[in-house]
């Protein structure tokens, strides 16, 4: 019997949605098409959040908890009171702050993976790791990888390291997640696999960061 809710054609649908959205963006437009939002979307992102969830249990012998992003918008205290995102995110999470990520919207497609935001003592031991040969290591790591990394929160280098540190950019950073983009063809003909392939190539810096932080 065919699985009732096939990836196949998950990419496409989500980005086509999420386009129409952006055009459409008012609570109207969207409980008018609520079901194709849970069949084309939800639905899909649930069960991939479930095989993947799997894959990390019996390839790396973790067990992450899984968060698929609400597609309403908080406007309580922002000038923008359109009340939905126009992308789909979703997040697989370890208790030690460790997480990888899809994320599709109409112009771009990425995957995700590092810590969102340091604990004060992971901060201090990353600080600590990135300013010893560790971070050397670090370096190398972040460079085989080619990924994109968000510039760094902090503007100014926290006490004690110089503002002429060959990791400053590192340095200030509150967080880490390094970033694959570029995805939509690879998302396109299998995400499934996809995601299997990027998340493994994300382990040097998963263990990386397990050791330090």
């Amino acid at each position: 019997m065919a699985d009732p809710i096939a990836l196949s054609g998950f990419f496409a649908d989500s980005r086509a949605f999420l386009k129409a959205l952006s055009e459409n963006n008012d609570r109207g437009w969207f409980n008018a098409n609520k079901a194709q939002y849970d069949s084309a979307l939800k639905r899909p992102s649930e069960k991939l959040l479930t095989e993947i969830a799997a894959w990390f249990a019996q390839e790396l012998n973790l067990h992450p908890r899984t968060k698929l992003f609400r597609p309403h918008r908080d406007v309580r205290f922002s000038e923008d009171k359109t009340p939905f995102h126009t992308h789909l995110h979703m997040m697989w999470f370890l208790p030690d702050g460790r997480s990888w990520m899809l994320g599709i919207a109409p112009d771009y497609a990425t995957t995700g993976a590092g810590i969102m935001r340091f604990e004060r003592d992971q901060q201090l031991r990353w600080r600590e790791a990135v300013a010893s040969d560790a971070g050397a290591e670090l370096e190398a790591i972040l460079g085989a990888g080619g990924w994109r990394i968000d510039d760094p929160e902090m503007r100014r280098m926290p006490h004690p390291y110089p503002a002429d540190h060959p990791r400053a950019a590192l340095l200030r950073q509150r967080g880490l997640i390094a970033w694959a983009d570029g995805l939509e063809q690879a998302l396109t003909a299998d995400p499934e696999q996809t995601l299997k392939d990027r998340f493994a190539a994300f382990r040097p810096l998963m263990d990386w960061l397990t050791q330090v932080t």
